[in-house]
C-alpha cells in the first residue's frame, strides 16, 4: 500500500468512525480533497485511488487541471475559495459546484455565465459562523435571505452552506459553530427551500462537524501533508 493509499484509507476511516459515533451511515459525508497548490498527477493519483471531488481555491489554477485532466471520468471541480466578482465567468465554466457565494452579485454573475451546455451550476451559501473578520461568508442572520436569491436564479442549483470553524483544539467551541451552521439548513429547509448539504469540517476538527450534521468535509493536509507554498483561505 503506498503512502498515499495509506493516507486516503485513514481519512476514509476517520469519517467512518465519526459517523458512526454520531449514529450516521459514513456513506452520507462526502469527502473533497482539497487539491490546492497540488499538482494534477497528485490529483491523477487520487483519482486511481478512487477519490472523485477535488476542492481548489484559485479559478485559474483549477481551470489548467481541468484541462490537464479531461480524460479522467467522474472528475468533480469544487470551488471552496473566496471569488472575486471579475473571476466568476471563468469560474462558471471551469466548475461544477461553488461553495463560496457570499454575496447575491457574485451568484448573479455566475448565472449569467453558467454555459446553457452544462447543468445548473451547484452552489452554496458561506456562512461566517466563526464570525471572524478574516474569514469570508455571510453573517448566520443573512444566510437564508441569500440563499432564497440563490434559489431564484437561472442556471444555479442551491444545494446547501458551507462554513469553517475558527482554529482551535476546542471540540465545545467547533460544535457550537458547527450547529450554527445546521440552523441556517434548519432555517432554510423550514422556509421552504430544497437544501440538504452542510459543507464543513476540515483535517483538525472534521469529527465535530460529522457529529453536528455535516454532509461534506474538505481534507487536504490529511490527505497530501502540509503544504509549503501559498498557504491561504480554506485550507483543509
Amino acid at each position: 500500500m503506498s503512502l498515499g493509499e495509506k493516507a486516503w484509507q485513514a481519512a476514509r476511516g476517520r469519517i467512518a468512525r465519526a459517523a458512526a459515533a454520531a449514529g450516521r451511515d459514513p456513506a452520507g459525508v462526502r469527502l473533497v480533497a482539497v487539491s490546492k497548490t497540488r499538482t494534477a498527477e497528485e490529483v491523477r493519483e487520487a483519482w486511481a485511488l478512487g477519490q472523485r471531488a477535488f476542492g481548489e481555491n484559485y479559478v485559474q489554477e483549477a481551470a489548467r487541471k481541468r484541462d490537464v485532466l479531461a480524460g479522467l471520468a467522474g472528475l468533480e471541480w469544487r470551488l471552496i475559495g473566496p471569488l472575486q466578482g471579475n473571476k466568476a465567468a471563468l469560474a462558471a465554466g471551469v466548475f461544477d459546484a461553488v461553495e463560496s457565494v457570499d454575496r447575491a452579485r457574485i451568484a448573479e454573475r455566475l448565472s449569467a455565465a453558467r454555459p446553457a451546455g452544462r447543468p445548473p451550476l451547484e452552489v452554496m451559501v458561506q456562512v461566517n459562523i466563526s464570525a471572524e473578520s478574516s474569514k469570508s461568508g455571510v453573517d448566520p442572520v443573512e444566510a437564508v435571505a441569500l440563499a432564497r436569491v440563490v434559489a431564484a436564479l437561472p442556471r444555479l442549483r442551491l444545494s446547501g452552506f458551507m462554513g469553517i470553524a475558527e482554529p482551535t483544539a476546542d471540540v465545545a467551541v467547533q460544535r457550537a459553530q458547527f450547529a450554527r451552521l445546521a440552523k441556517c439548513l434548519a432555517d432554510a429547509r423550514a422556509a421552504g427551500l430544497d437544501v440538504h448539504e452542510l459543507s464543513m469540517g476540515m483535517t483538525a476538527d472534521l469529527e465535530s462537524a460529522i457529529l453536528e450534521g455535516a454532509t461534506e468535509v474538505r481534507l487536504g493536509t490529511a490527505l497530501f501533508g502540509e503544504r509549503t507554498s501559498r498557504e491561504v483561505g480554506h485550507a483543509g
